[in-house]
């Protein structure tokens, strides 16, 4: 959905993303259930209601995880980065998972208690005051909230009703809904292992999740020094000969912006590789007509201008070019969104 809230036509990539998913999580329940019954050895012969809890747990685990997992690979590599492109489909369909986990458990482990199982969910353990035996259920509690709410303001309806900024803050909830899965498991499930090769699938994904966004924020840190050294004023961005036309060129400016570079018919534009719509990289878009296409939903912007045709109206900032012989090269200081900037022809000779 756009930010209008018109319907954004569905692509093959999208399809493809999605059914990849399904199958995933459909794969990953079917070796859970049937295929590798044994997989968690127990002290006492469980039921289907249990074992059934356990595999949508387990499945709600390891999605949640690859979730957390793809920001950071595709800050670290952009080939990763399509798997961005529908990461809230992903993040709905582990809310509903997890759901599920929650209602094999609810109906089995409370549904004989004498009071109401859902006040014997919250009160039947109490012993916060010691480790063995602690009542884990309140962090997957606060997680399965968590989960529902991210899940229920993933439609871009809350993104413009609560503005970016605050939508933004609101999923970083993801990170302590992820701690909060890492507790209960640990007080839970792991407690009541005999072998561990559950538990080297819970403390493998949670490590993963832990080192790549470690190794992502060291090579931030490092392109911003580096950026941050480089000269401020106007910046190469590449010989005219590496461009291909119809496709950009993608720079980090010092102030951490990026900035597409467009080779359209001999005419050299720039416009902000963000998107207005949800940060998207404009610049993995192709030009048709002197429309760039996002790649993540369909907006498109004139990249003289920076504005989207209309009756659309999202604008995006453009930047100034020149050429040195064959260098391209950009200024930094952005012009305001929407602003028109008469295309750099090419000189005879420029490209090969």
């Amino acid at each position: 959905m756009s930010v209008k809230y018109i319907p954004v036509q569905w692509n093959w990539n999208k399809y493809i993303y999605d059914a990849v998913m399904l199958l995933g999580a459909g794969l990953f329940l079917y070796v859970f259930l049937y295929a590798a019954p044994g997989i968690l050895s127990h002290e006492r012969p469980i039921n289907a209601q249990v074992h059934n809890a356990r595999a949508f747990g387990a499945c709600a685990f390891v999605m949640l995880t690859v979730i957390l997992c793809i920001g950071p690979l595709a800050r670290l590599d952009p080939r990763f980065l399509p798997l961005l492109y529908n990461r809230r489909h992903f993040g709905v369909m582990t809310a509903f998972v997890a759901i599920t986990h929650a209602g094999y458990i609810v109906d089995w482990y409370f549904a004989f208690s004498a009071s109401n199982k859902y006040e014997a969910l919250l009160f039947a353990n109490t012993s916060y005051g010691q480790l063995a035996g602690f009542p884990f259920e309140v962090f997957g509690i606060f997680a399965l909230f968590t989960l529902i709410l991210l899940a229920a303001t993933s439609h871009d309806f809350w993104m413009k009703f609560l503005s970016p900024p605050v939508w933004k803050r609101i999923h970083y909830l993801i990170y302590p809904a992820y701690l909060s899965v890492v507790a209960h498991v640990s007080f839970g499930i792991l407690q009541d292992q005999q072998n561990h090769v559950f538990t080297a699938i819970f403390v493998g994904g949670a490590l993963a999740v832990g080192v790549l966004h470690l190794l992502a924020a060291l090579k931030d840190r490092r392109t911003d020094a580096a950026t941050s050294a480089a000269a401020a004023d106007w910046v190469e961005v590449c010989d005219v000969a590496e461009m291909n036309d119809g496709f950009a060129k993608i720079k980090l400016l010092a102030n951490g912006e990026r900035v597409a570079v467009y080779l359209n018919e001999g005419r050299l534009s720039a416009i902000s590789n963000a998107c207005a719509h949800q940060n998207g990289p404009l610049g993995e878009g192709r030009i048709i007509d002197c429309l760039v296409t996002c790649p993540w939903h369909g907006f498109q912007y004139d990249v003289t201008n920076g504005r989207s045709p209309a009756p659309f109206t999202e604008k995006v900032p453009t930047y100034n070019l020149k050429m040195d012989g064959t260098a391209v090269f950009v200024d930094p200081r952005a012009n305001p969104p929407g602003t028109y900037v008469e295309p750099l022809r090419l000189r005879d000779g420029a490209t090969s």
